[in-house]
């Protein structure tokens, strides 16, 4: 069966996407620069490009419906790499009948002081990575309205769930440690409220968003549990799902600019602190009220990320 849905990056939320088409019984083509994929299922394409091409691209996406486009560069690389990959990835799609889906996050919003976000929100980012993720966006949305390529966009939050291992907050520093009764690793103020996006909400926001043409031409905030909790409380629902102690250790603004002398993704994350110093709520109505899809529950979306870890990385208590 020849592969409809093609998805650009191999990451957390392309994996995600992957296995939410899966259910669906989507032929599917995963695009990355090696062609290979870790754990790739059999029934799924995996293909090599460099995306930063827009010839390749074109050639990858060649009879696609939909693409999703979770490709992104290393986090230090953004300013200078992301506007290139954004618009290979545009001209290579120019003409074409096939939808783009694109997987953003929020930091075009800038620092809105604890206020939520919504999608109307204006941009008003003062930090580089934030500035970038605004132009590409706005670049994007510029194409469709043009008439070049359909367009529409899912925005998450920080992420967690299966595959997350990368996540900076509730990745792999903080669940596998939870989960060897250690000492989990979080980030700035963790008793403010702090909006977290599970992967496989993630995913399946962005498959909706590819087949409803109510989506077209329009970011939208993928659905996320609410109310809000901090991070201390979802540490401290991870904890009694796994029966461990909750610890922890937290790495404020002052830790993470000493570790980015050595660590050019610390460096890099430095100047997005703010969003763990005050609330950062993430408004997700108009997505839910249009398309009718909840997020997973809290306590549901844990277990399952445990689950995960301990199934996919061999990881399991150790005597405490």
């Amino acid at each position: 069966m020849r592969a409809t849905q093609v998805i650009l990056g191999t990451g957390a939320i392309g994996r995600a996407i992957m296995h939410e088409l899966r259910t669906r019984g989507e032929a599917v083509r995963m695009v990355s620069r090696s062609g290979k994929m870790a754990e790739a299922p059999a029934d799924v394409e995996i293909v090599a490009a460099d995306l930063y091409d827009a010839n390749q691209v074109r050639a990858v996406c060649a009879g696609a419906q939909v693409v999703y486009h979770t490709a992104q560069p290393d986090y230090h690389q953004w300013p200078e790499l992301f506007p290139v990959l954004q618009t290979a990835i545009l001209t290579g799609l120019t003409g074409s009948s096939a939808k783009l889906v694109l997987a953003e996050n929020c930091y075009m919003y800038g620092d809105t002081h604890g206020a939520p976000l919504s999608e109307d929100v204006p941009h008003q980012a003062q930090t580089r990575k934030g500035q970038v993720r605004s132009a590409i966006s706005q670049q994007a949305f510029a194409s469709h309205r043009a008439g070049q390529v359909r367009v529409t966009s899912a925005r998450g939050s920080d992420y967690f769930g299966p595959w997350g291992l990368t996540s900076a907050a509730m990745g792999e520093r903080t669940f596998i440690p939870l989960i060897q009764g250690k000492k989990a690793n979080l980030l700035g103020n963790i008793d403010v409220p702090h909006t977290h996006t599970y992967t496989l909400d993630f995913g399946r926001a962005m498959v909706i968003l590819g087949t409803d043409e109510r989506a077209d031409g329009l970011a939208w905030h993928v659905p996320n549990d609410m109310p809000t909790i901090s991070q201390r409380e979802m540490l401290t629902h991870a904890a009694q799902i796994l029966n461990v102690p909750v610890r922890y250790s937290v790495m404020g603004r002052m830790l993470m600019q000493m570790a980015g002398l050595f660590i050019p993704a610390a460096k890099e994350t430095v100047e997005m602190m703010y969003e763990f110093e005050q609330p950062f709520i993430v408004n997700s109505h108009r997505f839910e009220a249009t398309f009718g899809m909840r997020a997973t529950p809290m306590h549901d979306a844990l277990a399952t990320t445990i689950a995960w870890y301990q199934q996919h990385l061999g990881i399991h208590r150790m005597t405490v």
